[in-house]
């Protein structure tokens, strides 16, 4: 597995629905030697969602260099969350090529998937798709560099 991000930090978490599937996710990356910070929960006791994705999300603000894991029942819950925060690109992929395609055309900083939806030898493949696919840049950064600067408009009341 060719790894972009594997001199960086990967911060994964989940809610209850998705703690099966992070924790699977987790111990495959950690065997592959990625460096990932767990950041809950630790069992399947019922906890709210955002209270995880916005965890994952401010951590990511501090670590921008760092990418992010998220898991739901649907992924739904998780992408309205961390798509709150400026720089934080989520995307909820389900298959192969949009994980591809989230990296290579929209820079993604988070991966989010449905633990409800997905069964963990696809995670595992969408996993490995979305970590050793690298931005491409160009045309595409002219488009990411938009969403940031909507962004800042938005929070000085611009837009």
């Amino acid at each position: 597995m060719n790894i972009q991000f594997s001199s960086k930090k990967i911060f994964i978490s989940s809610d209850h629905a998705g703690y099966e599937l992070k924790e699977y996710l987790r111990l495959f990356l950690e065997a592959k030697g990625a460096p990932i910070e767990d950041l809950g929960p630790a069992d399947t006791q019922s906890v709210d969602y955002p209270d995880y994705g916005i965890k994952l999300a401010l951590k990511l603000t501090d670590h921008p260099e760092s990418a992010g894991i998220l898991v739901c029942g649907t992924g739904v819950g998780m992408s309205m969350v961390v798509n709150r925060f400026p720089r934080i690109r989520g995307a909820l992929c389900h298959d192969l090529y949009t994980a591809q395609m989230s990296r290579a055309h929209n820079d993604a900083n988070v991966l989010i998937l449905g633990g409800r939806v997905i069964g963990k030898g696809l995670a595992e493949e969408i996993v490995n798709t979305w970590l050793s696919t690298a931005f491409e840049g160009g045309r595409h950064q002219r488009r990411v560099d938009k969403i940031d600067v909507s962004e800042i408009s938005l929070k000085k009341g611009e837009g």
